[in-house]
C-alpha cells in the first residue's frame, strides 16, 4: 500500500516538475490571455442593468393574494395569483412594447464610428432625421444611412453596401447640405444638424441605424425581465441594455403605456354605458314631445283652462296611486331598455350599462357582467378565442346574462300586476269623481303619460352624469414604488470574471496541452521513463550539447566530459576482471541514428586520456562513422572486413595510431562488404580479439544495431559488457520493450546495462547537470 501511495506521488511529482520544464510556455500564454482579456474588455460593448417597482392596486381590497398553498390546493387559474400572472403578460405583450418603442423613437439609433469601435449616441445625437412618410412606414424601415460630415453645413452619404465609412473613398460619397430633402426608397427625409456642444464634429463619421419596430420588439421583450414574490402584488421589472439610460426610458415608458392600457379598458366600460344612455335619451325625447304636442292640440281643441282650480278634485289617495303607477312604469321601460341591451347581437361590446335600475340583485350581477367582459377582452388582446380561460369567461359572461335575463323577466312580470293593481284602483278613485268631464280625463291620461315620460328623462340625465364623473375619477392600475434607476455599472463583460477566466483558460491551455502529450508521449526522455519500462541495469546518460562539440578534450570540464568520465568510472565499478585481460566493450543500440558511434568515440577517449591503453574497433561494418567523428579524411586502404576476409593480413597491419593521443588505436571497418553478417561470422574474428587481447586496457567496439540486423549478435559472445545506447526524444518504449528487454532477460548481450544519450539538461523534468570545479583556463 505503502509503494503504491510512494508511486502514486512520485509520478504527481514528475508531473509537477514536466509541467514546470514548460514555464515559458506557461508565462507567455498567461500573457496572451491576460492581454486577450484586455483588448476584450477595452472594446467589448458593455451591458447594463436598470430596475423598477411597481404595485398592481387591487379594487376589491378585500382579500390578498393566495399563497402557494392556495395557489396548489385551488389550481393555477386561482383568482389572485392568475391575477398577477395575467398583468405580467400584459406588460410583457407585444402590443404594449410597440407603443413604447414608438413613443421613445427607438427604431432610429445613431452611431460615431472610430478606428476600432463605434459608439452608439442615444441623448442628443449630433443629427437628426425628419421623415416626410407616415410613422406606419418609418415604423418598417431596415436600413443603415453613412453619413461623413465634410463642413458646418455639409455632408456625404454614403449607401449600404456592407463596408464601414472608414473602409470608403470620400469620392463614393453623394454631397448634401443640411436641410436638403433627400428622396430614399421608404420616403423623402431632411437631416437636421444638433446645435451648441451637441452639433456633429466636421470630418467625423457617422452611421445611422432604421431598424423595423417588430425587430426591436421581439429583442426588447427578451430583455425584460419581470419577477415577483408568492403572495405579493409587487412586480420588479428588469431590464439590460448598452446604454443605462435608455434602458430607464423603456422601464418608465412601459409603466406609463400599462397605466394607459388599464384606463383605456375601464373607459370602455363608461363609454358603453354612455352611449346607451345617449341614444335613450334620444328615443324618450322624441317621446316626450310628442306627449307634449298631444296635450297642446287637446287643450286648444277643448279649451282646457285654467286647469290648477281643478286641483282640489284630486285625493290624497290618487297623488300617492299616480306617483306609484309612474314609478312601475319607468320600471317597465327600463326593464325593457335592458332586455333590449341584452339580446342585440352586432354590437360593438358585451358590456352593460350598469345601475340603471335600481334594484341591488340586478346591479350586481350587471356589474359581474362588466368586470367578466373586461378580463376576457384584455386577454384577447395578447391571446385568442381558443384560450381556456377566455372560453371560461365567456360561459361566465353567457351564464350571467341568462340569469340577469330570468331576473329581468320576473320583475318586469312583476312590475305588469302591480301597474295593473294600480290602474284598476286608480279607477275606483276616479269613479268617485264622476262629475270629472270626459274631456278632462282624457287630458288627464295625457298628463300621466307626459309625468312618465318627463321622470324616465330626468333619471337618465342623472345617470349621464354619474357615468361623465366617474370617467373622470379613474386611477392608475399600477402604483410607481420605483422608478426607472439604474447604478451604471456594467454588469458584462464583468472584468474580474473576464481576468479571472483568462488566467484560467491561460494556465489549463498549456498545461492542459502539456499533460495531453505527455500521455501520447511514448518517447523516452529522462532516466524514470527507462527505469519504469525496463528491468535491466543503468549504467548512466550523456547530455545533449552543440553539434560542434562532438568530441571530448583532455582538459574539459563541460558537462559531456564530466558525463564520460562518471560513465568511465560505472563501467570499471560493474566489471570485476584481473588487469591482465582487456576490458571488451561493446556498444549497441535499437535502432540507427542513437548515437552509438558518438558514445564509443568519446568513451575511448576519455578513458585514454586517463593514460590507458584504448583500441576502439569499428564493427559496424555496414554504416561506419568513427573516422568522420575523429576527423580522419585520409583514405583507408585495410581495415577490419579486410583483414577477416584476407587472411593474409594481420591484426597489427589494420591499425590506424592517433598522432595527438598514443593511448588511442583504431581499427577502422574497411571495405563495405555485399555480405556483413557472413563475414562476421568467420573465425578470424575471434583470432582478432585474442590477438588485442591484454595488449589494450580497453577493446571498444562500435557495433550495429541489434533492433535491425543481427551483426551483433554474432559478436556478442567475446564482449566483456554491452553498452546499450538509447537516445532520448527519439526511441519509442514499445520498441525497447519488445526489443532491448528479451536481449537482456535471454543473456544474448552478456553484462548488458542501458546508457541514455542527448538528455536534455532542465528539460522533461530532468533538472540536475554535470560539471563541478572551475576550468583551469580562468
Amino acid at each position: 500500500m505503502k509503494s503504491n501511495s510512494k508511486l502514486a506521488n512520485n509520478e504527481l511529482k514528475e508531473q509537477f516538475e514536466l509541467i514546470l520544464s514548460y514555464w515559458k510556455i506557461i508565462s507567455l500564454s498567461l500573457i496572451i490571455a491576460i492581454f486577450l482579456a484586455f483588448t476584450f474588455l477595452r472594446y467589448e460593448t458593455s451591458q447594463y442593468k436598470a430596475n423598477a417597482t411597481i404595485k398592481i392596486k387591487d379594487e376589491k381590497q378585500s382579500q390578498k393574494l393566495p399563497s402557494l398553498e392556495d395557489v396548489s390546493s385551488k389550481g393555477l387559474f386561482a383568482n389572485g395569483s392568475n391575477q398577477i400572472i395575467d398583468e405580467i403578460e400584459v406588460i410583457q405583450s407585444r402590443s404594449l412594447m410597440t407603443n413604447v418603442i414608438k413613443k421613445l423613437n427607438l427604431n432610429i439609433e445613431y452611431y460615431s464610428q472610430g478606428q476600432i469601435k463605434e459608439l452608439e449616441i442615444y441623448k442628443n445625437p449630433p443629427l437628426k432625421l425628419n421623415f416626410f412618410a407616415g410613422d406606419s412606414v418609418i415604423h418598417k424601415a431596415d436600413t443603415t444611412l453613412y453619413i461623413k460630415v465634410v463642413s458646418a453645413s455639409k455632408f456625404l452619404m454614403f449607401k449600404d453596401n456592407g463596408k464601414s465609412l472608414l473602409d470608403r473613398d470620400e469620392s463614393q460619397g453623394k454631397p448634401y447640405n443640411f436641410g436638403d430633402r433627400i428622396k430614399t426608397g421608404f420616403g423623402d427625409m431632411v437631416v437636421v444638424p444638433n446645435i451648441g456642444k451637441h452639433a456633429p464634429v466636421v470630418g467625423s463619421n457617422l452611421r445611422v441605424s432604421l431598424i423595423s419596430v417588430r425587430r426591436l420588439v421581439s429583442r426588447y421583450q427578451r430583455r425584460l425581465k419581470i419577477s415577483s414574490e408568492t403572495g405579493s402584488s409587487v412586480l420588479k421589472l428588469e431590464l439590460s441594455d448598452n446604454i443605462p439610460d435608455r434602458a430607464i426610458d423603456i422601464l418608465n415608458q412601459v409603466i406609463r403605456e400599462y397605466n394607459n392600457d388599464v384606463i383605456l379598458d375601464k373607459e370602455s366600460v363608461i363609454q358603453v354605458t354612455s352611449d346607451f344612455i345617449d341614444t335613450r335619451l334620444k328615443a324618450v325625447s322624441k317621446e316626450l314631445q310628442e306627449v307634449d304636442f298631444t296635450a297642446e292640440q287637446l287643450q286648444k281643441q277643448n279649451k282646457l283652462t285654467a286647469l290648477s282650480s281643478q286641483a282640489n278634485l284630486y285625493l290624497e289617495s290618487e297623488k300617492a296611486t299616480e306617483n306609484k303607477i309612474n314609478t312601475t312604469a319607468n320600471t317597465i321601460e327600463l326593464i325593457g331598455y335592458l332586455k333590449n341591451e341584452i339580446s342585440e347581437k352586432n354590437k360593438s361590446s358585451d358590456l352593460l350599462p350598469p345601475n340603471i335600475i335600481s334594484d341591488a340583485n340586478i346591479s350586481q350581477v350587471t356589474k359581474t357582467h362588466n368586470e367578466l367582459v373586461a378580463q376576457r377582452d384584455r386577454l384577447l388582446k395578447n391571446s385568442s378565442e381558443q384560450n381556456p380561460i377566455v372560453i371560461n369567461l365567456n360561459n361566465q359572461i353567457d351564464a350571467l346574462k341568462d340569469n340577469l335575463s330570468n331576473s329581468l323577466d320576473n320583475m318586469e312580470r312583476s312590475s305588469k300586476i302591480t301597474l295593473n293593481n294600480l290602474n284598476r284602483e286608480e279607477a275606483r278613485i276616479r269613479g268617485q269623481l264622476y262629475n270629472a268631464p270626459t274631456k278632462e280625463r282624457q287630458f288627464r291620461n295625457i298628463e300621466r303619460q307626459q309625468g312618465i315620460k318627463e321622470s324616465l328623462y330626468l333619471f337618465l340625465l342623472q345617470k349621464r352624469e354619474e357615468s361623465a364623473i366617474r370617467l373622470g375619477m379613474f386611477s392608475p392600475n399600477a402604483k410607481t414604488i420605483d422608478k426607472g434607476y439604474s447604478s451604471f455599472v456594467p454588469i458584462s463583460p464583468n472584468p474580474m470574471i473576464t481576468y479571472l477566466g483568462a488566467i484560467l483558460f491561460g494556465l489549463a491551455l498549456p498545461i492542459g496541452g502539456i499533460y495531453f502529450l505527455s500521455l501520447l508521449d511514448n518517447k523516452i526522455h529522462k532516466k524514470e521513463d527507462l527505469v519504469k519500462i525496463l528491468d535491466i541495469p543503468y549504467l548512466g546518460d550523456i547530455p545533449k550539447t552543440n553539434k560542434k562539440q562532438k568530441l571530448v578534450s583532455k582538459v574539459d570540464y563541460s558537462p559531456k566530459a564530466e558525463a564520460f568520465r562518471i560513465l568511465r568510472s560505472n563501467i570499471d565499478f560493474m566489471l570485476n576482471k584481473t588487469a591482465d585481460n582487456s576490458k571488451k566493450l561493446f556498444v549497441t543500440s535499437t535502432t540507427s541514428q542513437e548515437g552509438k558511434s558518438h558514445t564509443s568515440t568519446n568513451l575511448a577517449m576519455s578513458i585514454s586520456y586517463s593514460e590507458k591503453s584504448v583500441l576502439l574497433i569499428e564493427s559496424d561494418i555496414r554504416v561506419p562513422k568513427i573516422l568522420d567523428y575523429l576527423n580522419r579524411k585520409e583514405i583507408v586502404e585495410k581495415g577490419l572486413t579486410d583483414y577477416i576476409a584476407d587472411k593474409s593480413i594481420k591484426p597489427q597491419d589494420i591499425i590506424i595510431k592517433t598522432e595527438d593521443n598514443p593511448y588511442l588505436d583504431i581499427v577502422p571497418s574497411g571495405t563495405i562488404p555485399p555480405n556483413p553478417s557472413e563475414l562476421l561470422m568467420n573465425d578470424r574474428v575471434g583470432d582478432l580479439f585474442k590477438y588485442f587481447d591484454k595488449k589494450y586496457d580497453y577493446i571498444i567496439v562500435d557495433t550495429s544495431a541489434v533492433g535491425l540486423v543481427s551483426d551483433t549478435l554474432l559478436i556478442s559472445k567475446y564482449a566483456d559488457m554491452f553498452i546499450y545506447v538509447v537516445s532520448a526524444d527519439n526511441i519509442d518504449k514499445r520498441q525497447l520493450v519488445h526489443v532491448a528487454q528479451p536481449l537482456y532477460e535471454e543473456n544474448r548481450l552478456p553484462k548488458m546495462a542501458m546508457l541514455l544519450n542527448g538528455v536534455k539538461i532542465g528539460g522533461k523534468g530532468y533538472g540536475y547537470g554535470y560539471g563541478y570545479g572551475t576550468t583551469p583556463k580562468k
